[in-house]
């Protein structure tokens, strides 16, 4: 009964001190009122000795999801689940159990270095119900973190750092891989979960080629430290050119399994201007690969400094990172344009902007490497560039161990030899090698594979032969122009000699 008194006492002397706060900020000056502010809140200190601390899911003007959300997010999982009474299971994708996480509205306690703490997982409703700037159907959540007065320097400079870092490695412990795209709809990344089997141990390529790009990555990763020294962000960029068919796909997939990042796959048609282009790359993590496939065909990079040197309407600018006329997506039929200049692109590659976050690979493949603008592909944007070429008969034997599971056979000889000869992608030698019927055996794909290796030599000698007299005539011709320059450049010479 006592006690019962007493905070009822108590909650009285706090109404009291309240409607004091207000009559004294209505009469007294501003100055007066700062400091009677300042006493106040000391003296409700003395009521309620708690700080509270929340975490929103999104920040910013974007509402980009925080990271400091999903590491704690994780922590709890992991470390408060077994105290909780209101728990929420997902099925994730690629697991077996379920995975657990604290309700909305649900409080749990946690103990460092020996002082309480508690997080309440908190639901933010909009005021509008029909206006929300957030990018999901589901209201936003927090956490609020409270505690003591007292450990206010050991939370904020021991356990809030404690609770990031093991949110952060159980999280990466964790994760299943994912793979973005952009939405046009909305202009946000939607994910799906990055299944593909690619290695590099089943990637047909010569080993020598292999272990050199494995080595290149390995060393990225390990560079944080030197990235940060020299002054660069820290990413770095991959061209993967070659004809079609030859595995640039694949080879993406391999860098992300060995690195084990996420990949976003960037659609240039479907974003609208420059500021959607830098909102999407804000909003990519740490720990991945962005990558534009088929560069060449997906806008037009190629031309707006070839329309501005033969007399074009555009005022391109002749710099590299300064043409800012709108592309074109490269088809037969001129379809809908984006907005989207080189100079923006060039900035999302490594402009200001890029340096938000980091430890990240961007990767371009492209059929056509000729037809690149010089400045999207200089080193500095794409530091390494990879020729995927045709197949060789090193890369054939890493196919023939996936496909037929044969190190050696007596055909080898004569497909090394073919493939000395001849071109042929990849993908086509793989589609010679696949068994189409239960009764072809590892000698009738092998030779499914030597006759489509004589046809493809044949077909180019053929091929060849139409070409030879066409070029003939065009060296000759070539050969008749030098000619003429040089007689040229002497008569100008002479007549300026006898003048």
């Amino acid at each position: 009964m006592f006690v019962g008194e007493m905070f009822a006492q108590l909650g009285s002397v706090a109404g009291g001190v309240v409607l004091l706060r207000a009559m004294l900020q209505q009469y007294f000056p501003s100055q007066l009122g700062h400091l009677l502010e300042r006493h106040f809140r000391k003296l409700m200190s003395f009521f309620h000795p708690y700080v509270e601390i929340s975490f929103p899911e999104f920040t910013g003007k974007y509402m980009k999801r925080s990271e400091a959300f999903t590491a704690i997010q994780s922590y709890l999982a992991e470390n408060a689940t077994s105290r909780a009474k209101k728990l929420k299971a997902d099925s994730v994708s690629g697991k077996r159990s379920l995975v657990l996480s604290m309700d909305d509205y649900e409080e749990v306690a946690d103990e460092y270095s020996g002082v309480n703490v508690t997080w309440f997982s908190n639901k933010i409703v909009p005021l509008s119900t029909t206006l929300s700037f957030y990018p999901m159907t589901e209201n936003p959540r927090c956490y609020i973190l409270t505690f003591h007065w007292r450990h206010r320097r050991l939370i904020t400079q021991s356990y809030i750092n404690h609770v990031l870092t093991q949110g952060k490695a159980i999280a990466s412990r964790n994760r299943l891989r994912k793979l973005y795209t952009n939405d046009p709809q909305d202009s946000m990344w939607i994910h799906a979960v990055f299944e593909h089997p690619a290695t590099f141990e089943t990637l047909a390529m010569h080993p020598d080629k292999k272990r050199e790009i494995m080595n290149d990555l390995t060393k990225f990763t390990q560079r944080k430290e030197y990235y940060a020294k020299i002054g660069k962000a820290w990413k770095r960029g991959y061209l993967l050119y070659g004809p079609p068919g030859t595995g640039k796909s694949t080879m993406v997939a391999a860098m992300a399994n060995f690195l084990d990042y996420d990949v976003y796959d960037l659609e240039l048609t479907a974003v609208k201007d420059n500021t959607e282009l830098r909102r999407l790359l804000i909003e990519t993590s740490s720990k991945s690969i962005i990558v534009i496939e088929d560069i060449d065909c997906s806008l037009d990079l190629t031309g707006q400094r070839k329309r501005a040197e033969e007399g074009d309407d555009d005022d391109g600018d002749e710099e590299d990172d300064k043409d800012s006329n709108p592309v074109k997506k490269m088809t037969g039929k001129e379809k809908k344009s984006s907005k989207v200049t080189l100079s923006g692109l060039l900035n999302f590659i490594d402009g200001i902007w890029s340096a938000c976050g980091g430890e990240r690979i961007i990767v371009f493949t492209t059929n056509q490497v000729d037809k690149l603008d010089p400045a999207l592909i200089r080193r500095g944007r794409m530091d390494k560039h990879i020729e995927m070429s045709y197949c060789c008969f090193e890369a054939f034997k890493v196919l023939a161990r996936n496909y037929l599971n044969i190190e050696h056979h007596p055909l080898f000889e004569t497909i090394g030899r073919l493939f000395s000869e001849t071109n042929m992608t990849t993908a086509d030698v793989a589609e010679n090698l696949t068994p189409k019927s239960d009764e072809e055996d590892v000698e009738a794909c092998l030779g499914n594979l030597i006759q489509a290796l004589e046809a493809a030599k044949k077909e180019a000698t053929e091929k060849a032969e139409e070409e030879a007299p066409v070029k003939v005539k065009r060296e000759e011709r070539e050969k008749r122009l030098k000619w003429l320059r040089e007689t040229k450049k002497k008569v100008d010479h002479l007549l300026k000699k006898g003048n």
